[in-house]
């Protein structure tokens, strides 16, 4: 996960929101863009 850029990682979070993917995938996603501090719907707004 620490592999991830920010972007990708944002990215790869919304994705899988918008394909409804597992509720596990979507919390560790979740769980990472809070360790690095990073707001997915700040980056929703700003695209």
């Amino acid at each position: 996960m620490e592999q991830l850029s920010d972007e990708l990682l944002l990215d790869a979070y919304i994705a899988a929101n918008k394909y409804n993917l597992e509720t596990e995938f979507i919390e560790m996603l979740r769980d990472e863009l809070k360790r690095r501090s990073i707001s997915p719907d700040a980056y929703r707004n700003s695209a």
